[in-house]
């Protein structure tokens, strides 16, 4: 029997003290020790911060339009910490965002409506629209002259539906029309309707995915050993430590690039600005500004908008193929892959041509390419991967060649042993060797978020720290891996 280590001994004190070894979670597969299949609960995570910092603000902001852009600016220049909680906040919140499109992407493009998961899809996008009404109503609180302003341009969008829904819309968004109005209605919404409506949808998705389990995706990695583990202590503390690695990223992030207030809001001020909305609806934006939808023409494209919702919505009741297999859906994911490069190529274009109107023949040329270029690589893939591989005739095999083929085993065997070997040095290094990793990807990931506003004239600084923070955090789930399962090797010698 081998002897217990200090990890050992302190998972079964946890396990005695608590009883965690004994809750009634289902056991997890051991493909999800992948970061790709915890999108979830990394955004539940989120909102919990969301949450903590909401409240240290709301101690000390003032919801009026006199006292709104002061009470913010004395709690980021004289509450202790205060503007890195405020930075944080705002973080956190595009972080919630990023997950939302980033979870969609993963549940799409690995068919995880399909089958009984169908009303998961569902709640899955009435959560993403309450990220994303988070976000738009949160903006305006500190009452700068770029969330006002965005956030008239996003209640604008309202005018562009029929005149009765309109009204009803504004009235229900911004009341009486004042800024006082406006200001209250987004703050109750903000910090009471939408927290219980993500949290009334996200237990019932919890619930569901408790039922079903995780969906299995074939692009992100296949089962190991086919194994299940129990929720302690494997799977919650790799839930804990990658939760940990988030926060460090974003605490890192924070820290070097503290949120730097915009000018107290004003009409005279307002006229200085280029009026936008923020970057996550900077795409709807940036479509309203092409010349053809200009002035009453708008309507076709948010009745557009909201025709791609319910699409997106009803998915699982006409996509009843039970394909899964990315290679075996070619049309859904070059339609999937052509929204997806279309909504990146709008934001960095609206981001670029602030106020301008986009002609006709360049919106076709640079929406069109996209698209034609995507559905032509696409279909090369997909070409290429149905190509029949040539069934070639066993050569016979002489004593020579035997000896030769078992000597080549040998060595990539030795290879293998020798890679694992050195792995295993690595792994025995861990702390330090995280550590390292984790600096790196901070600082990549901070580097990413200031070179972004100069990213054309910054191209090659801006891929080298995009290849640094992906190396580095792939390195960090290897470790996370393999320090989890540790505790599973030591039990199984005794």
């Amino acid at each position: 029997m081998s002897r217990k280590t200090a990890y050992d001994r302190l998972v079964d004190w946890f396990d005695v003290k608590f009883g965690f070894g004994k809750t009634p979670l289902k056991p997890i597969p051991d493909f999800t020790l992948n970061p790709i299949y915890w999108l979830g609960l990394l955004l539940a995570g989120t909102f919990a911060l969301q949450a903590l910092t909401g409240v240290f603000m709301l101690l000390y902001y003032v919801p009026t339009p006199t006292e709104a852009y002061s009470s913010t600016s004395f709690i980021m220049n004289s509450v202790p910490l205060g503007k890195l909680v405020e930075t944080f906040h705002l973080y956190t919140a595009y972080a919630m965002i990023l997950l939302t499109f980033l979870h969609l992407l993963r549940n799409y493009f690995g068919s995880a409506h399909k089958g009984n998961r169908d009303l998961m899809w569902l709640a899955g996008i009435v959560l993403g629209a309450i990220v994303v009404s988070f976000g738009v109503t949160g903006y305006l609180l500190p009452w700068t002259v770029i969330s006002k302003s965005a956030s008239d341009v996003a209640v604008g969008f309202i005018n562009f539906f029929p005149t009765s829904l309109a009204n009803l819309g504004k009235f229900v968004i911004v009341g009486s029309g004042s800024d006082a109005s406006q200001l209250t209605t987004f703050l109750h919404v903000h910090t009471v309707f939408l927290p219980l409506a993500l949290i009334a949808f996200l237990g019932l998705k919890i619930y569901m995915y408790e039922v079903h389990g995780p969906a299995y995706v074939a692009a992100f990695g296949k089962p190991k050993t086919g194994k299940y583990y129990g929720w302690f202590p494997k799977i919650f503390l790799y839930g804990v430590i990658l939760f940990s690695v988030y926060i460090a990223i974003l605490v890192a992030i924070s820290s070097l690039f503290p949120l730097a207030l915009a000018p107290e809001y004003s009409p005279a001020t307002a006229g200085q600005y280029v009026v936008q909305p923020d970057w996550y609806l900077l795409w709807v934006y940036q479509v309203l500004k092409i010349q053809a939808f200009e002035g009453p023409q708008a309507a076709f494209v948010i009745a557009g908008l909201i025709g791609f919702v319910l699409l997106l919505f009803l998915l699982p009741f006409y996509d009843r193929s039970k394909r899964k297999d990315i290679s075996q859906r070619p049309f859904y994911v070059t339609v999937g892959a052509i929204l997806v490069f279309e909504l990146i190529t709008l934001t960095i274009w609206g981001y670029l041509t602030p106020g301008q109107v986009i002609s006709n023949l360049q919106a076709v040329l640079v929406l069109g390419g996209v698209a034609a270029a995507t559905t032509a690589v696409l279909t090369g893939v997909f070409r290429f991967r149905r190509k029949p591989a040539l069934a070639a005739e066993p050569a016979p095999s002489s004593p020579a060649s035997v000896l030769t083929t078992s000597k080549t085993a040998v060595q990539a065997r030795s290879f293998s042993t020798s890679l694992r070997q050195a792995f295993e040095s690595l792994f025995s290094r861990f702390t330090a060797t995280f550590v390292v990793f984790l600096a790196v990807a901070s600082f990549s990931l901070a580097t990413l978020v200031n070179i972004l506003p100069n990213i054309l004239s910054s191209a090659p600084f801006f891929v080298l720290a995009a290849a640094a923070f992906a190396g580095s955090t792939f390195f960090m789930c290897m470790m996370l891996r393999s320090f989890v399962l540790a505790y599973d090797r030591t039990v199984s010698t005794k």
